[in-house]
């Protein structure tokens, strides 16, 4: 899978963010995101991304504010109950 695809299906499995924002500029970007939303990312590769970047880091301050329980609680950052 390429770090697009990751990067998207990422984002569709994760409570918190409420939706996948795509800007391809060429048919050739679109078609490569296409795919995401049928990538299953399984609860290891999950829990590595979350090792890299823990659920709550703010790389920009400006960003701080409201935080949603699924970024507290563990068991709350699946959509998909495995």
């Amino acid at each position: 899978m390429t770090l697009i695809e990751l990067a998207l299906a990422f984002v569709l499995e994760h409570p918190a963010i409420s939706s996948a924002i795509i800007g391809p500029r060429t048919m050739e970007q679109l078609e490569s995101q296409l795919s995401s939303p049928s990538i299953v990312l399984d609860a290891a590769v999950l829990d590595r991304i979350d090792e890299l970047v823990p659920p709550g880091t703010n790389l920009n301050t400006d960003d701080a504010g409201w935080s949603p329980r699924s970024i507290e609680k563990a068991k709350l950052r699946r959509r998909h109950a495995r």
